[in-house]
């Protein structure tokens, strides 16, 4: 069985050299017969395809494409159409996997299988984050990792024919969020049973939380807002709307911890930078979810207003 592990990437290549470099070094069963490992760059300005081209040798099992940069959906439909095996492993270009990552996918996807009768199911890996660049996979399981996301693709295991009757990943989510969510939504319409795999370990690595990050932080939850209101109008539940948090309930939550808005984004920053050069980055970030999450409901609501979205 040919396995097709595709990846999008945009501007991410010191920590995509280490994925891939984990990739390569997997240990495989017998079920596994070979691999392929499918990157699609979004247009990328920082040298990764160039990179790639000339260690192309270095990974035996890669396989290159390039797009115009649109965005996470387009870029893993891509991979999708451009791919040759028979399941679909999806992963970011920031997880660094253990060794036994696709054997343990593959392991509990034949399992199900058989105990199902069926393929109709999907595998859902640990996602382990992590500050730590030089050796990711030294970071312990936390509880802030615990995900309660139904199809989530920073590390998932599915059959590719069942994934393309899905209809795939709609592309007009084209900015930050969502569109794996709402796949998901139509794969459980479909009945697709998840399967959870926390054996299938990856670690997800983002830089240490630092000041000049804010402002990038804050346009990133406008832009999940945003697509957040194109998930609910594809999906109009209550469910939904939890997921995006567009509730009144969590309006007045976000209201109340940040009393109205007085803990905010520049409130905090010289607790922030206190935290931050004390070593504290995760409890930082942690702080400055209140804002963020506030800044977020608020933008959706507002978005919704100028629809006449209820």
């Amino acid at each position: 069985m040919l396995i097709s592990v595709v990846i999008p990437t945009y501007n991410r290549l010191p920590i995509l050299r280490k994925c891939l470099d984990a990739l390569e070094n997997q240990i495989l069963n017998v079920e596994i017969h070979s691999f392929e490992i499918v990157i699609v760059d979004d247009g990328s300005t920082d040298g990764t395809v160039d990179w790639l081209k000339n260690n192309i040798e270095t990974f035996p099992h890669l396989r290159l494409f390039e797009q115009s940069h649109g965005g996470p959906a387009l870029g893993r439909n891509l991979g999708v159409e451009k791919s040759k095996g028979e399941l679909i492993v999806f992963i970011d270009s920031d997880l660094v996997v253990d060794k036994f990552f696709l054997r343990n996918h593959i392991d509990s996807l034949f399992r199900a299988w058989k105990k199902l009768g069926n393929r109709k199911c999907f595998t859902y890996g640990s996602v382990i984050n992590t500050s730590n660049f030089s050796n990711p996979n030294s970071e312990p399981f936390k509880l802030q990792d615990l995900s309660w996301a139904y199809f989530a693709t920073g590390n998932v295991a599915i059959d590719k024919k069942l994934l393309e009757k899905s209809g795939l990943f709609d592309n007009s989510f084209r900015l930050y969020g969502w569109e794996d969510l709402e796949l998901g939504e139509r794969l459980r319409n479909m009945g697709v049973k998840l399967i959870k795999c926390p054996r299938a370990i990856g670690y997800h690595w983002h830089p240490a939380l630092a000041l000049d990050q804010i402002p990038q932080l804050i346009r990133i939850e406008k832009e999940r807002a945003k697509m957040g209101l194109v998930f609910y109008r594809k999906h109009p539940t209550l469910r939904v709307k939890f997921i995006i948090q567009y509730t009144f309930i969590h309006r007045c939550l976000w209201e109340i911890l940040t009393f109205g808005g007085l803990i905010n984004t520049k409130s905090v920053r010289p607790l922030l930078a206190f935290l931050i050069n004390n070593g504290q980055s995760g409890l930082a970030m942690e702080l400055l979810r209140l804002p963020l999450n506030l800044i977020g409901v608020r933008q959706i609501f507002r978005e919704a207003s100028l629809i006449g979205l209820r």
